[in-house]
């Protein structure tokens, strides 16, 4: 032990002869104390003495220095698959009854000896005391490599003694999680669940599909089916829709070990969320019928979004600015010249003028009636906001990214490479930029970088307009395709310029979001948003919820208020469709909002239910394990028990301590000054 201060040593001389002092001028010097006897003066002086001394010393800050040893008591971390999978096989009963017995049992014996942490996982991992009570086998999905992860997480630097996992070592989301467990400096024991021997099976492995398709088009879906011990079977495949039949294939399985996929293209006929069924006819060697169907949804949108291109001439810049914009799917794009077209612009979300030294009074007309937004390309074009840049002489300029930019975000990778777009043709400066222009990309001029705009956004009165003042943007993506094979980058910039000027802006004043399409393991989260006639965000008036399931069943709620939002989460649903209604009553006015939840089924348990205790084994090699079967959890327990590796760990490390921290010292003062108190008073000094 040792006693460090923040003060010279003399201090706690000053500290004594404090001390001194103060008893010397109340028992010594008072002429009163003559007459008493010495051996009591004496004894009230130095009781009074060391308690002013020991307090004079607590002001000082002295700290105790001392080491301290810690004993550790080893973690036995048990982890519980509780996937469905788990009791898909013959043996489901056993597992259910027998096991869950046993290793409760199993748990009680270890915990006598051992700290031991109790884990349920499927999906996610979540601490769960007790255990068996709670296990119900009803997992969706088996994520092993994430329960490794929060493993490590949450016990990082811990004595881990051993990790026991329970599983039938069958996993349909996540890594492998054998490339997890080298981050644990404990065995990993594996009790083998499930049974290994494959039934006759025949099932839909996957379905690949788009997620939103267009309405009026065609759409690809893959459907990939495979059959086990079923040779010289066949099976129809059938895809439906609303029960109408839509595609039908007839398949000949002509192997035990059969792996086939199919290809349809099928037609949005009909807008909004749609919900199809790809099943396979009924065998009766079929051991499991639970997989010969699946369930996938597409979004169809009723339009895309229209984007109109006005050019003076025709321009390789028209070309690339078309490819870029199409690529992304959800724009439909238009080009013309300028002089010939003749339609209206009220279908377009967005119109883009290239090189237009004089813009048609009927089409500058219509585009300020319809506030439509804007985008002018090119170092001739008429932008009234920026027409005092434009004097006729060009330079050659390249490109630098602002990072102050903030209307909407793009990627690292095209914010580092924005310098090397080459160099286009830009006018001279022959002006300022207007207040509140947002610039993205400004111009450098040999090694100059300079503050005018090369790609800048304005908006007034809700009007949003672009400008790109330069000529030669088909140079960019051909740099692009050059140097990564492919335009990604390019298309990115556009894409975003794009979606940002065509997105109209939303004015009501009650607005809800949610995902329209979930797994049934997710929870349907909801945050809303209410303005008042200001359009400014409160949190007042109280917002109800009302979800109804396809039976007419519903569902009330209240969202919880945020500082400026509203939020609410209605937990999970089991698999179906939903609609909901959300509404909030603001002053003398009602607002409602309606929309479509589908709730998607998982069936990846379903899917392979055949036991992979090679997995299992290979988990427990590579950490320093074993391998038990189910029937085996006494010999786990004696393994757990008697292992000399599993051991509690003493830590040794220094602690400091305030003196005036410790009560004990207190106690010690309080004792010195009521024994003087008492004296005195027995002997009438008081």
């Amino acid at each position: 032990m040792e006693l460090i201060s923040n003060y010279p040593w003399y201090y706690t001389l000053l500290c004594l002869l404090a001390g001194f002092v103060f008893s010397a001028m109340l028992y010594v010097r008072d002429k009163q104390n003559s007459e008493r006897s010495k051996l009591l003066l004496y004894g009230l002086a130095a009781l009074r003495f060391v308690s002013i001394s020991l307090i004079a010393l607590l002001l000082l800050d002295i700290f105790m220095k001392r080491l301290v040893n810690e004993t550790e008591k080893p973690v036995i971390i048990i982890a519980q698959d509780n996937s469905s999978s788990i009791t898909a096989g013959k043996d489901s009963i056993d597992i259910k009854t027998n096991y869950t017995k046993a290793f409760d049992a199993f748990i009680s014996a270890v915990k006598d000896k051992y700290d031991v942490k109790t884990y349920q996982f499927d999906s996610e991992s979540k601490p769960s005391v007790p255990l068996v009570s709670v296990i119900d086998f009803k997992g969706k999905e088996t994520d092993i490599s994430k329960l490794f992860s929060d493993l490590e997480n949450n016990y990082a630097n811990k004595n881990i003694g051993a990790i026991i996992l329970a599983s039938d070592g069958i996993y349909n989301k996540g890594t492998n999680p054998l490339y997890s467990i080298g981050k644990f400096n404990a065995p990993i024991y594996t009790i083998a669940l499930g049974d290994t021997i494959p039934l006759k099976d025949v099932w839909i492995q996957t379905i690949n599909h788009n997620q939103v398709a267009y309405l009026g088009n065609s759409f690809p879906v893959e459907v990939v089916v495979n059959a086990i011990d079923l040779k010289d079977k066949s099976v129809t495949v059938s895809v439906t829709h609303n029960g109408k039949v839509l595609k039908t294939e007839n398949v000949n399985i002509n192997s035990n070990s059969f792996n086939t996929t199919l290809n349809y293209l099928l037609e949005a006929d009909q807008s909004g969320i749609q919900k199809y069924k790809v099943s396979l006819s009924t065998i009766e060697e079929d051991k499991n019928k639970q997989n010969n169907s699946q369930s996938f949804v597409i979004d169809v949108i009723d339009n895309r979004e229209k984007v109109l291109i006005l050019a003076n001439a025709p321009h390789p810049d028209i070309a690339a600015l078309e490819q870029s914009i199409s690529s992304a799917q959800t724009y439909e794009v238009e080009v013309a010249l300028i002089n010939e077209f003749t339609k209206s612009l009220k279908p377009y979300s967005l119109v883009i003028l290239h090189q237009a030294t004089i813009i048609p009074q009927r089409i500058s007309n219509e585009l300020k009636a319809n506030s439509q937004s804007v985008f002018y390309i090119g170092t001739t074009t008429v932008n009234s906001s920026l027409k005092t840049l434009f004097n006729g002489k060009t330079n050659e300029v390249e490109a630098v990214y602002q990072k102050e930019f903030s209307l909407f975000s793009i990627s690292d990778d095209l914010k580092n490479y924005i310098k090397n777009f080459p160099a286009v043709a830009c006018p001279f400066k022959g002006g300022a930029v207007p207040n509140g222009a947002n610039i993205l990309i400004s111009q450098k001029i040999g090694v100059v970088e300079t503050e005018d705009p090369l790609m800048v956004f304005t908006e007034t009165n809700g009007i949003k307009t672009g400008n790109f003042t330069g000529d030669g943007l088909w140079r960019w993506r051909m740099r692009d395709f050059a140097e990564h094979n492919n335009h990604n980058l390019f298309n990115e910039l556009i894409s975003k310029t794009v979606q940002y000027l065509s997105v109209k802006a939303d004015k009501s004043f009650f607005r809800v979001f949610t995902k329209k399409i979930i797994n049934e393991n997710q929870p349907i989260d909801f945050t809303a948003e209410v303005y008042n006639q200001s359009y400014e965000l409160i949190t007042e008036p109280d917002v109800t919820l009302t979800i109804k399931d396809s039976k007419g069943k519903t569902y009330n709620y209240t969202f919880s208020k945020k500082q400026t939002m509203y939020s609410l989460s209605a937990g999970q649903f089991p698999a179906g469709e939903y609609s909901y209604e959300a509404k909030v009553k603001y002053g003398d006015k009602l607002y409602t909002k309606q929309g479509l939840i589908i709730i998607k089924e998982i069936v990846s348990e379903t899917i392979n239910t055949v036991a992979n205790h090679q997995l299992l084994y290979q988990i427990s090699q590579q950490s320093g394990g074993k391998l038990f079967y189910k029937n085996q959890l006494d010999l786990l327990e004696k393994e757990i028990l008697s292992s000399d590796s599993i051991k509690s760990i003493t830590y040794s490390h220094k602690q400091l301590t305030d003196l005036v921290n410790l009560k004990w010292l207190f106690f010690i003062i309080l004792i010195l000054l009521s024994t003087e108190w008492f004296l005195r008073k027995y002997n009438g000094k008081v």
